[in-house]
């Protein structure tokens, strides 16, 4: 199987495709589900300070014997440590835990607190080696403060994305700036509703795939980058195994008919002034 890769605003080249490790506990179980997914050929690993497990991203990454070029690494940065300063020795402490010396991309995980300090300390890791690549996510009503502060535009925007809420206004509003568009809740939440689409069943009988490889090789079409989570060994091999198929303009068209403006999650004020609250361990 071949990976796809999306060029970024910077000029890098990002696996398209990856693993998201979301909720996956730290310690052997993600490095277990990592060690999995190098050996089908994943090269892009999806994580974050809040998830707890970048540990274990890094372990992985030591024990597979890979190059550090060979795999992309993205992760992002908590409310509580940003600021110029304090998010600079919060990428310091990323680093670490990682066991890395840069980190491929870095993104801003919520669009509350002092985002603008921590993306000027962004902007000087990138100058120094430390991040390769940076970007945002979850930011909408605050993304246009942001980007009239930022000398470096973001490489990406990571948000809820799929067929029932597909995303193009933003894609527009980020298309000058060349950012591309990365999934979370790529298979909607995992939703029965759509994974049993009349026109996601057709298609799944049509290309001998299942619906939620379906959906997943329509990101793909989209031009976004997505990192479906799982521990399972057999859907790590179903979700990578869709690189063997392309889906038709026709194809696409169906399912954009799909488009719902369904979200699966919103954060409340209440979620919001906690993520400037909460602080993960180190």
């Amino acid at each position: 199987m071949s990976q796809t890769y999306l060029k970024l605003n910077n000029g890098l080249k990002m696996p398209q495709f990856g693993l998201g490790v979301f909720l996956i506990p730290d310690g052997k179980e993600t490095i277990e589900a990592c060690l999995n997914a190098f050996k089908l050929g994943y090269r892009h690993i999806d994580t974050a300070h809040a998830y707890q497990n970048e540990r274990g991203v890094g372990e992985a990454l030591k024990q597979s014997g890979l190059k550090r070029e060979e795999v992309w690494i993205t992760t992002k940065l908590w409310p509580t440590e940003y600021g110029e300063g304090k998010t600079a020795v919060g990428i310091d402490k990323m680093l670490k835990r990682l066991q890395t010396d840069y980190i491929d991309l870095l993104l801003l995980h919520q669009q509350v607190g002092d985002y603008i300090g921590a993306w000027k300390d962004m902007e000087k890791a990138v100058a120094v080696g430390k991040v390769k690549s940076i970007g945002i996510s979850n930011f909408n009503e605050n993304l246009e403060d942001l980007l009239a502060n930022a000398t470096i535009k973001p490489a990406a925007i990571q948000v809820e994305c799929h067929p029932y809420f597909p995303q193009h206004e933003l894609k527009k509003r980020m298309e000058k700036f060349g950012t591309i568009l990365e999934s979370w809740y790529p298979l909607g939440h995992g939703d029965a509703n759509l994974l049993n689409e009349p026109i996601l069943k057709e298609l799944s009988q049509k290309y001998g795939k299942t619906t939620a490889q379906i959906i997943l090789r329509w990101h793909i079409e989209e031009g976004n980058s997505v990192f479906p989570k799982t521990t399972n060994p057999m859907h790590l091999r179903e979700n990578f195994d869709i690189f063997d198929f392309s889906l038709s303009e026709e194809d696409m068209l169906q399912i954009a008919k799909l488009n719902k403006g369904k979200r699966y999650y919103t954060a409340t004020l209440a979620e919001q002034e906690h993520f400037k609250q909460w602080k993960p361990a180190d």
